[in-house]
């Protein structure tokens, strides 16, 4: 251990100064979304939010070299303070300490860990690409400003954001909204502004998801998706966002697909049920090293998307995901291994032996692994040189405040949406009773409140659920209104929304209730154009659906986001709603401009 002039361990600062494990373990990024004193690894849904020791020790033992925050580890400002002040103690402990990388998925809209009743979370990269026909990239700049100050008062260091996938698959299940855009150029203008703006804040960006995950069918958490354009179209379209930001503003970090690119690269290898395939992005070493380290020319911090997820964990163990992964030249591998209980300390231990096993029989580079911790060390000095401990004062006066919350409605404004209106909107002194059709109860509680609270007349307001509602109380309520609003959501929500892989087997029963409500909503569209009732549709996500339901209203908006913020028991809210509102009585002009074709 090198020791300073008081006696504290002093902070090495080359790669060649750290001993082999010391280096491997840098090159590892954990997640403690869950922790269990006792019980069974795979049970234990016990959110760790308070550091316990033996994590703590091997963040020490190991040298890890970064962790990553799920919504489960981070419900209270204070306490997302005290957590990240520890998790820095603890890399402090090691025999030759690295400041840690803390991470978390913050990109706003959808994918958002952080209580939405405390952090500005906004609604969300589409939304932004709505509005950039008519502010460049102004709201683009601006919120990832807010959000990278937000992380920084929390002792969170690197935000695993932004997506600059070109979103040109309207069944893409898991990257959608997440998109700015289907334009490339759009996209990798709107990409390069918040990663510059991020980084402004002192927090890391890791562009994502390399080589590129928009044009996909199949969600990489739950398969392997495969890209089958030629090589001309990848450039173009997938590749260009990372291009031109590599040149522009190269950010700190780049994640990895686990996508099959067989333009990219066609060599196979056999897999753990014995069948041969193609190599996914994250374990090719020509996608990886040849292809963004040679012809982009990127110099900086390469991440794996985590490797629990089924495009990866399906194919390969766990070990040998990580020994491909570092083979292909990848620098931290995200999430290798589930640590749940005490008894899951020895697998880290077991995978600590394994590589450093890998490196004595020359099955890994040890001198890329030396030039990769060096890339790690080199970007944690650029950026964490003096982790300084955070303040829950200011944390708290930071998030979510006056100013952010501004932005944040006014984004979600300017990205409205109309398609369609047939003279219906803005909605007149007659439309007094008013019949929602959401796809579920907050929602409607949303817009309800939103619309009561913003109305110069007084409104009389019902709602059916999608998610279970009466049939004949349905009927009665849209004989008796004036307007119907029925609004959707799709497509439905995937892991990334709900956190990770550990929750996927829980959609399965929400899935089979999700199938119906797109047929239990063009029933009642039926019902209220038979009754001759006047309609807006609106979509809430992805604007792909609207041809569907477009023919049954005479108005059509899109917001591209949904979620709502739970303030108590008896208010719920949401800027996407606020805004809706706005546009419905008329107090705001729809400005948004669709950011991809239907």
């Amino acid at each position: 251990m090198t020791i300073s002039a008081s006696g504290a361990a002093k902070t090495l600062n080359h790669a060649s100064e750290l001993p082999l494990e010391a280096q491997l373990g840098q090159k590892l990024m954990l997640d403690f979304r869950y922790y269990c004193e006792t019980g069974e690894s795979k049970a234990c849904r016990q959110g760790m939010t308070t550091l316990p020791k033996p994590l703590a020790e091997i963040i020490a033992k190991h040298h890890i070299g970064g962790v990553i925050l799920f919504a489960e580890n981070v419900p209270d400002t204070a306490q997302i303070v005290k957590l990240t002040n520890d998790l820095q103690t603890a890399a402090q402990q090691a025999r030759n300490p690295q400041p840690l990388f803390i991470s978390i998925d913050q990109e706003g809209g959808r994918v958002a860990r952080i209580n939405r009743a405390e952090a500005s979370s906004f609604t969300g990269n589409m939304s932004i690409g709505a509005t950039y026909h008519k502010h460049g990239t102004h709201y683009a700049s601006e919120v990832a400003s807010v959000i990278g100050k937000e992380l920084n008062s929390l002792g969170i260091n690197v935000n695993f954001a932004p997506t600059v996938d070109v979103n040109n698959n309207a069944d893409n299940p898991v990257i959608n909204v997440r998109s700015f855009s289907e334009n490339p150029l759009e996209v990798a203008k709107m990409g390069a502004a918040q990663v510059e703006a991020f980084e402004a804040q002192n927090v890391i960006s890791a562009l994502k998801h390399f080589p590129g995950h928009g044009d996909t069918s199949v969600d990489s958490h739950t398969g392997l998706p495969l890209v089958k354009h030629d090589l001309k179209r990848i450039e173009n379209v997938e590749l260009a966002p990372f291009k031109y930001i590599i040149d522009k503003h190269a950010p700190g970090m780049i994640m990895t697909a686990h996508i099959q690119y067989p333009a990219l690269d066609n060599s196979t290898f056999v897999n753990k049920q014995g069948e041969v395939m193609v190599k996914p992005a994250t374990l090719s070493r020509k996608i990886m090293h040849d292809l963004l380290r040679e012809k982009l020319n990127y110099q900086g911090v390469t991440v794996t998307d985590a490797l629990d997820m089924a495009g990866i964990s399906h194919f390969f163990s766990p070990t040998s995901a990580v020994i491909e992964t570092f083979k292909a030249g990848v620098d931290i591998a995200l999430m290798p291994i589930a640590i749940r209980t005490p008894d899951d300390i020895k697998k880290l231990d077991e995978l600590m032996s394994a590589l450093n096993a890998a490196v004595a029989l020359g099955e890994l580079n040890e001198t890329e692994i030396a030039q990769s911790a060096q890339r790690i060390i080199s970007l944690k000095q650029q950026f964490l040189a003096s982790p300084a401990p955070r303040s829950a004062a200011i944390a708290k006066a930071t998030l979510g405040n006056p100013s952010h919350r501004q932005l944040e409605s006014e984004l979600a404004v300017a990205a409205i949406t109309q398609l369609k209106n047939n003279g219906l909107l803005p909605i007149q002194a007659k439309h007094k009773r008013i019949h929602l059709v959401m796809p579920d109860t907050q929602k409607c509680h949303a817009l309800e409140q939103a619309l009561l609270s913003l109305s110069k007349q007084e409104l009389h307001i019902t709602c059916s659920s999608l998610q279970g509602f009466d049939p004949k109380q349905a009927d009665q309520d849209i004989t008796n209104s004036d307007l119907i609003i029925a609004a959707h959501a799709s497509p439905q929500q995937s892991a990334v929304e709900i956190g990770g892989m550990d929750d996927v087997k829980a959609l399965d029963s929400f899935k089979l209730k999700r199938n119906e409500q797109p047929k239990a909503l063009l029933a009642l569209l039926k019902q209220a154009k038979l009754a001759e009732k006047p309609t807006l549709f609106i979509s809430l996500r992805a604007p792909y659906e609207i041809p569907t339901y477009a023919p049954y209203a005479q108005a059509v908006l899109a917001s591209y986001a949904y979620n709502v913020d739970v303030v108590s028991k008896n208010v719920i809210s949401g800027p996407a709603f606020t805004a809706l509102a706005k546009v419905i009585l008329g107090l705001k002009k729809p400005e948004g401009q669709l950011p991809v074709s239907i």
